[in-house]
């Protein structure tokens, strides 16, 4: 369905970004509710396995629920899931300014300029959103390792060798966020130039919350990093996601002298 979505966007010219979207494209272009309604939900088999599935993850839960989970005394959700968040939040902020500045007569000067902004983060909305399930689930794993018996020797063996495993992939899921957002900050900066002056301070909060997801994620990188017993993985990792959040505290300042610029 989706494949043919993207044929007749191709095809008219046309500029859709949402799932739902697209699939009304095709419904219509093929002729499927013409003899009853089409729902997608009883009819894509995609959508059938999604429903059947009993624990959407945190990323399903209420705004209030997904609090009420951070606020418990539990170790995950915690600060990396909570960073995901705030970046899915600011993509989706820079997301939005930008079809706040497209589509109207009064923004048509910038329509080729929006088309090309828009969809990386309406994308990185979309990936981030998910690394709030990832980095949970991620951290949950090496929380298993940690339960695995240590009586002989070789099951501490295989206790240590799964523990830094986990380390690793729990290093991994933070420091994937990071550069998901390093991506964002050119179109961040070009948003801010040329987006919708009404949203200014929607950039200024997009801008804050994104460097904020990178500084949640620099010291989760950071803490799980202190007991990886790989020095290579653990200096490689380290410098890059230091440059990450120089990059995001230099890039975030940038934006709002950007605005700030460009008055009121």
């Amino acid at each position: 369905m989706l494949d043919a979505a993207e044929y007749y966007i191709q095809k008219e010219n046309l500029f859709i970004l949402e799932e739902e979207q697209k699939i009304r494209l095709v419904v219509s272009r093929l002729g499927l509710d013409s003899l009853s309604p089409f729902k997608p939900q009883e009819r894509i088999i995609e959508y059938l396995v999604q429903s059947g599935q009993a624990d959407g993850g945190l990323v399903s839960k209420s705004l209030h629920a997904f609090v009420r989970a951070v606020g418990a005394r539990s170790a995950a959700p915690g600060g990396g899931s909570v960073s995901a968040a705030m970046s899915a939040l600011g993509a989706a902020l820079g997301c939005m300014v930008g079809l706040m500045s497209y589509g109207k007569r009064q923004f048509e000067a910038l329509e080729l300029v929006m088309r090309k902004l828009i969809p990386p983060f309406h994308q990185a909305m979309n990936e981030l959103v998910v690394m709030v399930d990832t980095d949970s689930l991620a951290f949950g794993s090496y929380m298993d390792a940690m339960k695995l018996p240590k009586n002989m020797p070789e099951e501490r063996e295989k206790r240590t060798a799964a523990m830094q495993q986990g380390l690793k992939k729990a290093v991994g899921v933070p420091f994937s966020l990071a550069e998901k957002v390093n991506a964002l900050w050119p179109m961040l900066k070009e948003m801010a130039q040329y987006g919708n002056l009404a949203c200014k301070s929607d950039l200024q909060v997009a801008a804050k919350a994104l460097e904020a997801g990178v500084f949640g994620a620099y010291f989760n990188v950071v803490t799980n990093l202190k007991d990886v017993t790989d020095e290579a993985f653990r200096k490689e990792m380290h410098g890059r996601v230091s440059s990450f959040l120089a990059e995001a505290q230099q890039s975030a300042a940038s934006v709002l002298e950007l605005l700030e610029g460009r008055g009121q």
